[in-house]
């Protein structure tokens, strides 16, 4: 039609006459259009041809528009269905390259009107047609791209962007109004820079609006989470580093369990928490999008994409600690300690010294440990173990990061019911550090005599002694003591709870409680690694 909106057409018959009655200054129609195209095209091109109509024709009765645009230069036939869009150049200068092109209505998030304006010109100004923003996968990154549809008719541009504002609001896990937390000390107090200039114009684009508390201290996103109003949002999301996002998952859980008023098994929350990476490791928003990368966490939350995840609880003597995905005790513990005194040093700079620090002072601990075998949850058997470890990591998401891009914990998964429990014995310093540096490579790290790993859903440990050098006085005189103590009996020992420092006295309980919380992501397999670590 003159108007740019071709009714629904068939392929003519490869050797029917042409429309005589179609004049060459006359407003050329879309069948015209079609007539000329299929005269001059071989029969291979035929052949192809016929199966780009079959495809339409296949789809008929789910096309919601059908009509023509430029894409750059050259006009195409577009065909809108209700998961998605192809276009088809009409007179392609190129006859024998692809003819049809699409993009799933799924990775679309925003659709506008363009319209050309004067420099200063704020509104109005004549219709140039459509532009649709969408996502594109490059690896495990999402990029944000833009199609753009050409066609001076206001009415037609008009009844395309209405009619695709309203297909994109059937996704019903896009949220529409979110809770932002942001934790302006979070590594290099880059936060509010990277929500302001990657992620604000992304959730604007996208219209969704937001409600953003900017932290102030440790605690303040537990706080507010306690009293704050919920049932107006439709998701949250913490901007920050490993502490503000294990805060915020731990708030967000325990919030849940204080709407149910504490019953005896942990309820799952309703809102989803987005987590857009802005610390110095990130191992959370590794583990749900493969990526340190804040674009990327953007758009699976604009696109709606939601990952159900496992997460523990930590309790001492029937007292919740926490909730949480990972813990590790020993080595890991001890390490994050020792970081915690160097808060003044850079993040990298302060992990390489905890690491070496905590080697050159490698010792055991005394546990008892219990854990129940994921395969014999039902019948509660826990089974017994007692010696001396270097290190307990306990881990119900794989812990992906730039430093272990196939994870601390790479037998487990997002949501499979069950945690590793992963036992480093008491062996030498140079066993020790061979099995670290296999996690920065692709397998390995559990192929030794003394690591021992097993998939649960519970695990109790009981530290009897702890074995140790005085710390605090061969860090400050600079000497390496090497006379083993017993610690007193009541000593609060260090906890590495994703990736915050908890020091507990007593036995721990952790329980693995599968797919409690929701989070805007996908599994991956491995993280993309972009820092390695020559400290050891």
């Amino acid at each position: 039609e003159s108007d740019g909106v071709p009714h629904r057409m068939t392929l003519p018959p490869k050797k029917s006459e042409l429309d005589g009655r179609v004049k060459e200054k006359q407003p050329t129609s879309a069948q015209h259009m079609w007539e000329l195209y299929w005269k001059t095209v071989s029969e291979a091109e035929w052949e192809n041809a016929k199966s780009v109509q079959n495809c339409y024709q296949s789809k008929c009765q789910c096309i919601v528009l059908r009509g023509i645009f430029k894409l750059g230069k050259k006009s195409h036939d577009v065909l809108l269905t209700r998961t998605r869009l192809t276009w088809t150049p009409i007179t392609p200068e190129n006859p024998t390259g692809q003819l049809l092109q699409k993009q799933e209505k799924k990775n679309v998030f925003a659709v506008k009107v363009k319209r050309r304006r004067a420099a200063g010109q704020e509104s109005g100004g004549p219709v140039l047609g459509v532009a649709l923003f969408y996502s594109r996968r490059r690896g495990k990154r999402l990029e944000e791209d833009t199609l753009h549809l050409h066609n001076a008719s206001a009415e037609h541009t008009h009844t395309w962007y209405n009619t695709l504002k309203e297909l994109l609001t059937g996704f019903s896990s896009r949220p529409k109004y979110l809770k932002v937390f942001i934790n302006p000390s979070s590594h290099k107090k880059e936060a509010v820079h990277i929500y302001r200039e990657h992620v604000a114009p992304l959730f604007k684009m996208a219209d969704i609006r937001t409600d953003i508390t900017v932290t102030e201290r440790k605690g303040h996103a537990l706080s507010v989470m306690k009293e704050c109003k919920l049932d107006e949002y439709d998701g949250l999301v913490c901007v920050g580093g490993d502490g503000s996002v294990a805060e915020m998952c731990h708030a967000l859980v325990l919030r849940a369990q204080l709407d149910a008023n504490y019953p005896e098994k942990p309820v799952k929350p309703v809102l989803s928490l987005g987590i857009i990476p802005a610390g110095s490791t990130d191992v959370i928003p590794c583990s749900v999008h493969g990526v340190r990368d804040p674009v990327t966490a953007a758009l699976h939350i604009v696109l709606g994409h939601l990952q159900q995840v496992d997460m523990c609880s930590f309790s001492s003597l029937g007292h919740l600690v926490r909730f949480g995905f990972s813990a590790m005790f020993g080595f890991g513990g001890r390490s994050l300690a020792r970081a915690e005194k160097k808060r003044w040093m850079s993040s990298s700079r302060r992990r390489e010294y905890a690491l070496v620090k905590t080697l050159a002072r490698l010792r055991p601990e005394d546990c008892q440990l219990s854990f129940l075998p994921a395969k014999k949850s039902t019948k509660n058997l826990f089974e017994h173990r007692q010696g001396l470890y270097l290190s307990i990591s306990i881990m119900s998401i794989p812990c992906l990061s730039p430093h272990a891009p196939r994870g601390l914990a790479p037998n487990t998964s997002l949501a499979n019911g069950s945690a590793a429990l992963i036992t480093v014995g008491n062996t030498s310093r140079s066993e020790f550090i061979k099995h670290l540096k296999r996690y920065s490579s692709s397998s390995g790290q559990f192929s030794f005599s003394f690591v021992e790993t097993h998939p649960v859903s519970a695990v109790r440990i009981r530290p009897r002694s702890s074995i140790g050098s005085s710390e605090e006085e061969s860090e400050e005189d600079g000497e390496s003591k090497s006379t083993a103590i017993i610690e007193s009996e009541g000593a609060a020992l260090p906890w590495n709870i994703d990736g915050e420092l908890v020091e507990i006295t007593n036995e721990v309980l952790i329980r693995v409680h599968p797919r409690l919380i929701t989070l805007y992501g996908e599994e991956v397999d491995e993280a993309e690694s972009t820092i390695s670590c020559s400290c050891i």
